[in-house]
């Protein structure tokens, strides 16, 4: 009996061996967990990532809404101070008018209020014409200030929300004493995270785009100045 008891020891030894070299050699294979981007907002907190959304969808729009427009402000019209000079020069008052009116530019409106002055002093058709070009600059940098404040003010948001979720752990951590988990603080850190990484991503964006756009505007500002400093040498022409 003893040698038979000896002999299962012996096998029951190597079966666990066994098993502890399958265990060991076995690599373990961490389980892959993805969040998605609904997640990630809900983690963040509605009170701060609510007001980050909003900014997000504001700054994407005046983006788009004042390029296109800028560009329009920019593209040239084929033979148009041509045109216009040859009117002026001819006296067709009326015809130089009508070209502006029917050409959708700034540089258009503000030369069509310097046409309406003709038969003025030349020093009151160029106040007229720098009035017009500063109310048509004005209107190209609608929005600008707004997308200035989001870039701005995004990342001061979501530096709000990463505060608030290192207060939210602070305070699990007091209250749970010495036996607090990681898990417990978790949902914190997550948010001081979340709230920094999505003010970022708004506000980067929205000062690239502020700023292209600045340098876009003052590039139609250049051409308008041009325009006019061309349209004053039509009127005193005649004069010399």
């Amino acid at each position: 009996m003893s040698l038979e008891l000896f002999a299962q020891i012996q096998d029951a030894s190597e079966a666990a061996r066994q098993m502890l070299d399958s265990t060991a050699t076995t690599p373990v294979v961490p389980q892959e967990t993805t969040l998605s981007v609904w997640e990630l907002i809900k983690m963040g907190g509605w009170y701060i990532m609510g007001p980050l959304a909003l900014m997000s969808l504001t700054a994407v729009y005046i983006i788009i809404e004042r390029s296109m427009a800028i560009n329009r402000a920019l593209r040239d019209e084929k033979d148009f101070m041509a045109k216009l000079r040859d009117y002026i020069r001819d006296g067709k008052i009326d015809s130089a008018r009508n070209l502006c009116q029917t050409t959708n530019s700034p540089v258009a409106r503000m030369l069509e209020k310097g046409i309406s002055r003709i038969g003025k002093p030349l020093k009151d058709i160029e106040v007229s014409v720098e009035n017009q070009g500063k109310l048509e600059v004005y209107r190209l940098e609608a929005g600008l200030p707004i997308l200035a404040t989001i870039s701005g003010a995004a990342p001061m948001i979501g530096f709000l929300g990463t505060v608030v979720g290192m207060v939210v752990t602070f305070h699990t951590m007091e209250v749970s004493g010495a036996g607090v988990e990681l898990s417990q603080l978790s949902g914190g850190m997550m948010q001081a995270m979340i709230t920094t990484v999505a003010g970022l991503i708004i506000g980067i964006p929205a000062y690239v785009g502020y700023n292209l756009l600045v340098a876009r505007v003052n590039k139609v500002v250049q051409k308008m100045e041009s325009r006019s400093i061309e349209f004053m040498e039509v009127l005193e022409s005649p004069a010399k």
